[in-house]
């Protein structure tokens, strides 16, 4: 499968070469083609791998992850442009977080809104799936290290999207039983306003090599 991926961050750049690992091939979007960053990861992820500008990268892609800082998400979408999003899966894995205050950061979209519902709205076409986001990117395509069943979440307006998604979270090492669908996009508010406990856990367990497991009484 051809996989667009936008932003050239870790984030991105550890998605983006799991991708290439697994035989797809991924084309790494910033904002201008032959960014630094992008243009050294393309040329160290191996075959399948190349790198152009986010209105590149989204024609490009069957299926596009949004891995843009989160507060300039729809900025970068925008430059993307809509017509190459269109009817495509657009996994969000961004966290719009606010440094202007020093850190910790703050959340710029909360309570009554998410970023995955500003996507959605922006983009109505594109069939935009939150997930991922409250993981670190190590954790986020390979599970299996922490050594322990936990949960990642999906939301999203359309079914089939999310299935698709699953699949491909499956490819990650992630189980079916794993993955809990939250929902519709709006469902993405509780999991970006999961952000604040993630940064304090981390603090307290000195890694951000961790997740969360989620236990019902049978």
């Amino acid at each position: 499968m051809r996989v667009g991926v936008l932003g050239s961050g870790m984030v991105g750049q550890t998605i983006g070469s799991r991708l290439v690992e697994l035989g797809h091939e991924v084309r790494m979007g910033s904002r201008q083609a032959r960014n630094e960053r992008a243009v050294e990861w393309a040329e160290g992820a191996g075959q399948g791998a190349s790198e152009g500008s986010f209105a590149d990268a989204a024609e490009f892609g069957e299926l596009l992850v949004n891995a843009t800082a989160g507060t300039a998400s729809v900025e970068a979408l925008q430059a993307a442009g809509a017509g190459n999003l269109a009817g495509k899966v657009l996994v969000d894995v961004a966290n719009a977080m606010d440094f202007s205050g020093g850190p910790p950061p703050k959340l710029a979209v909360c309570n009554d809104d998410s970023l995955g519902e500003r996507i959605q709205a922006a983009f109505p076409e594109a069939r935009v799936v939150k997930a991922l986001n409250t993981i670190n990117a190590a954790v986020m395509v390979a599970p299996g290290e922490l050594g322990s069943s936990t949960h990642i979440f999906v939301s999203g307006n359309d079914e089939a999207a999310k299935g698709e998604v699953t699949a491909l979270l499956r490819s990650f090492g992630w189980g079916a039983e794993n993955v809990i669908n939250l929902g519709d996009i709006a469902s993405a508010r509780g999991v970006e306003m999961y952000l604040p406990l993630w940064l304090r856990l981390m603090g307290a367990l000195g890694t951000p090599a961790f997740n969360i497991a989620v236990v019902r009484a049978d």
